[in-house]
């Protein structure tokens, strides 16, 4: 039986899977940037010059982050997907964040 993606919100830590910092130190910032058009519909007319509510650079426990969130899987699923995919393609740690909706039916967690 096939069973339905369920987008969840999750943070990038800019730490490797092997514990080093990631670099440039700016990569948050430069992620988000790339994701500042991502937006609800409406909004501010210098919204243009802020990063995206659902893609927003952060810290955690001392380490650079980027937090997304699952409302940009709503809004535009490659963009989700491509936030997910730079993390796998850089062996980020990353943090999921909610309980995982298949872990009931003991399906694996697949961010992609």
């Amino acid at each position: 039986m096939p069973h339905t993606f369920v987008a969840r919100s999750f943070v990038i830590l800019g730490v490797t899977a092997e514990g080093r910092a990631f670099r440039p130190s700016d990569w948050a910032e430069r992620l988000c940037g790339v994701m500042a058009g991502f937006r609800p519909a409406g909004g501010d007319v210098a919204a243009h010059l802020t990063f995206s509510p659902y893609v927003m650079p952060g810290w955690r426990d001392g380490v650079k982050c980027v937090n997304v969130d699952a409302r940009l899987y709503a809004l535009d699923p490659l963009a989700w997907r491509f936030v997910a995919g730079f993390a796998a393609d850089n062996r980020l740690q990353v943090v999921w964040l909610g309980p995982d909706p298949r872990a009931a039916s003991g399906q694996a967690s697949d961010a992609r």
